[in-house]
């Protein structure tokens, strides 16, 4: 599994969401973290440097193949980051390995996506496969972001996006989106973590809605609520600095 490691300190595992590779992690982010922390970032299988393997994809095994990667950095022990994608994994990581998992931090998640799911309108654009990958991208980008922050940040989308992600196929792509719909959540099984938990969510987040994060914070038992005001699916990128500062500060 291709990886990355920046920094000294306690480990902090990041793990990556839905169709991209951790390429997509800002280096100003990763270099601010790794004040503190020593960051591990990766490519989930079958995108960007990872193989794919012959395992099939899953939401479990993602949280397998986290585990392993842990073990081969000779790391016992790690504060765990998930975005989105990547928060199904995490959660999946800290009640299949409790040992290895000391903080979670759970960013724009959910534990059964027919909870709270997004609206029609956002389920429609992003199961609009027609256009070009430009235009498919971009109505992509566009729920990731709310309206009035997307029309005066043009620049900053560049900043963003416009930037090598590495390989992505399509094949991978497809079953990351399979393994996402065929997981059967956590709501049964939130108070079985066991570590602090930090959920951060945007009040604009129109693909995972906060409604999900309110009600995992009211049955992880450890668990810290952070709401960004104006933030989106994407407020780790609108808000860099208020992102940074919760996390370490609940990370310590």
């Amino acid at each position: 599994m291709d990886c990355r490691v920046f920094g000294s300190g306690h480990p902090l595992l990041m793990i990556m969401g839905y169709g991209s590779t951790m390429n997509l992690w800002e280096s100003s982010l990763l270099e601010r973290l790794s004040k503190n922390f020593r960051v591990i970032v990766f490519d989930n299988r079958g995108i960007g440097g990872s193989e794919t393997g012959t395992q099939p994809f899953s939401i479990d095994q993602f949280a397998e193949d986290c585990a392993a990667l842990l073990q081969s950095l000779g790391v016992g022990y790690a504060h765990v980051l998930g975005w989105s994608m990547g928060s199904l994994i995490a959660q999946e990581l800290a009640l299949r390995h409790p040992t290895l998992v000391s903080k979670l931090v759970l960013y724009a998640t959910h534990c059964d996506a027919k909870m709270f799911p997004p609206s029609p309108e956002v389920l429609a654009t992003l199961t609009d496969f027609s256009g070009t990958p430009e235009e498919r991208g971009m109505r992509y980008i566009s729920v990731l972001f709310p309206e009035n922050w997307l029309r005066s940040n043009g620049p900053r989308l560049k900043e963003i996006f416009y930037r090598p992600m590495g390989q992505i196929p399509e094949e991978s792509l497809g079953r990351q989106a399979a393994a996402i719909g065929e997981w059967g959540g956590t709501a049964g099984r939130l108070g079985e973590i066991a570590c602090p938990t930090l959920l951060v969510t945007g009040d604009e987040d129109k693909l995972v809605v906060p409604d999900n994060a309110r009600y995992m914070s009211g049955r992880i038992p450890q668990a810290a609520l952070a709401v960004i005001e104006n933030g989106g699916h994407g407020l780790m990128f609108q808000f860099p600095g208020i992102f940074c500062d919760s996390v370490t500060g609940f990370l310590g």
